[in-house]
């Protein structure tokens, strides 16, 4: 049976995920990047020590180290096995294994958790989650969504699409989603009506083929720029 999920699921994922999930290359690093819905990812640990400028939000950041652990735990062995019982629906080229994807997962959450604390004295890490976010209009050049909008297409309907990324459209100059299928693969009835609606208000819209591939067929992302 495919993976369901009745709740987003932290679940972090490493910098390099990032870079080729988003397409992010060296010119990035000047941009002052809003990460949305990082969760436990070791991202913004790992592009703050390269000189990047990044803020992730998230309400799970409304929580200490210790209970976002916890958390991460509690549904860690359920999320490999899941993956394990669907393993042809995914590609086992980069990552090898359930275990070895178990692994990386675990090793974000620590390099994450490592910097959790400073990076909240910092400002880095703040509390707050999508369809409102407390950040002043064009605050950031570019604006991030990794596995929530789209994934997510049976727990989160479209009008909280379409607002979320019009907010985030108000915040930042651009805009990047992966991935563009949902839960299971399946194709999300989502994608279609909001590139349309966003077209017809001004805003330039394309999917981009990007160099990162783990669902089968999730291997785009979805750009949304005025």
């Amino acid at each position: 049976m495919p993976i369901t999920l009745n709740e987003v699921v932290p679940w972090g994922r490493t910098m390099d995920e990032y870079q080729r999930m988003f397409a992010l290359d060296e010119a990035d690093l000047s941009k002052q990047i809003l990460g949305c819905g990082d969760g436990p990812a070791s991202f913004n640990a790992q592009w703050t020590a390269r000189g990047g400028n990044i803020v992730s939000c998230d309400p799970l950041y409304d929580f200490p180290g210790d209970a976002i652990e916890k958390r991460v735990r509690e549904t860690f062995d359920y999320m490999v096995q899941a993956v394990r019982e669907n393993h042809d629906d995914f590609v086992w080229t980069d990552i090898k294994s359930p275990e070895d994807l178990g692994e990386r997962r675990l090793g974000a959450m620590q390099r994450f958790l490592a910097d959790y604390e400073n990076g909240k004295a910092e400002n880095r890490y703040l509390t707050a989650s999508l369809p409102v976010l407390p950040f002043d209009d064009h605050q950031f050049d570019l604006a991030l969504v990794s596995h929530l909008l789209f994934l997510y297409s049976e727990q989160l309907d479209y009008d909280f699409h379409r607002n979320s990324v019009a907010e985030l459209c108000r915040i930042a100059s651009e805009v990047r989603i992966f991935p563009l299928l949902g839960l299971g693969n399946v194709p999300t009835p989502h994608l279609e009506p909001l590139i349309q609606d966003f077209q017809a208000c001004g805003f330039s819209v394309e999917k981009v083929k990007v160099n990162y591939e783990f669902q089968t067929g999730a291997n785009q992302m979805l750009r949304v720029w005025r």
